[in-house]
């Protein structure tokens, strides 16, 4: 969506140096309209941008980026979803920035569960909507994640 909006920016600005160019009858090249456009283009993607991430006080905390995150248990998975599956379900109740499905490490088969990371506004809607919710015939439960605990190197018995 972000490269969408320079280009577009970028034909609109194309655009209207090239109305202010025939109105005002200026004798300038092509290739040196071009240039002037270029460098213009660049400024005006960079005060726009810029100007999104200093936004007001005023803006939403998901449209600046700046929000809370929670992690998601998600459990009793279907051996069969994949990530997409699981965002577009996800994405129904919120934003989702994330989702990691566990593979056994050995056999590379899904485990049947994961993690889904949103903003936690939009978590705690998707708790309520689909914990305990039919998907691919299975009962989902969807809870927060806790924190790992920090692994403790288990020593090697030597004989």
């Amino acid at each position: 969506m972000k490269s969408n909006t320079s280009i577009l920016l970028s034909i609109a600005v194309a655009i209207l140096g090239y109305i202010i160019i025939n109105v005002a009858n200026l004798p300038v090249s092509a290739e040196v309209s071009f240039a002037i456009g270029a460098i213009v283009s660049g400024f005006a993607i960079q005060f726009i941008k810029t100007g999104k991430s200093t936004g007001s006080s005023n803006s939403s905390n998901s449209a600046t980026g700046d929000f809370e995150t929670t992690t998601l248990y998600v459990g009793n998975l279907p051996y069969r979803a994949n990530e997409m599956a699981i965002r577009t379900l996800f994405a129904e109740q919120g934003k989702v920035l994330s989702v990691r499905l566990m593979k056994d490490k050995h056999t590379g088969k899904r485990r049947g569960f994961g993690f889904v990371e949103m903003p936690e506004n939009d978590a705690q809607k998707a708790i309520k909507a689909l914990n305990e919710k039919e998907f691919q015939d299975r009962s989902l439960k969807v809870r927060e994640a806790n924190e790992r605990a920090p692994r403790t190197e288990k020593p090697n018995d030597e004989m």
